[in-house]
């Protein structure tokens, strides 16, 4: 198990989760996205292995989305977070100021889903791994 297989499974059991297999070979290989997207230049951000407890628990996100793990956003107002409390959990986006899940906004059945939204990223998924284009 490597150094970065260890931060995930250690963040796994702080959230008591376990990450679905193509976002957690995202975090393996990749580790994080910060960039614009075309066409509308949408800022897309997935925070790294390293930075997710101290994310979720500078929101008391847990507090307020029981079930859920921020994994990046917007850089702004808009979170990306697993809803943990289906499954397989989908992302979903919810505002930084929301109180609880009334205004979570659907986002994605699966991170390769997510990506696949944005083909600029250069992530091509197939049923094993990741690979840039």
């Amino acid at each position: 198990m490597s150094a970065n297989d260890d931060q995930i499974a250690q963040t796994e059991q702080r959230f008591e989760v376990r990450f679905p297999e193509d976002y957690r070979r995202f975090l393996a290989a990749e580790g994080s996205i910060a960039r614009f997207v075309p066409p509308a230049d949408d800022f897309l951000m997935i925070n790294t292995v390293e930075e997710l407890i101290a994310v979720n628990e500078a929101g008391d996100f847990q507090e307020r989305f029981p079930g859920s793990v921020v994994i990046g956003g917007d850089g702004s107002r808009e979170l990306l977070a697993y809803d943990f409390r289906q499954e397989p959990p989908p992302l979903v986006l919810l505002d930084v100021s929301a109180q609880d899940w009334s205004s979570a906004v659907h986002q994605a059945p699966s991170f390769s889903a997510l990506l696949e939204q944005f083909p600029e990223t250069g992530w091509k998924w197939d049923d094993s791994e990741p690979s840039p284009s």
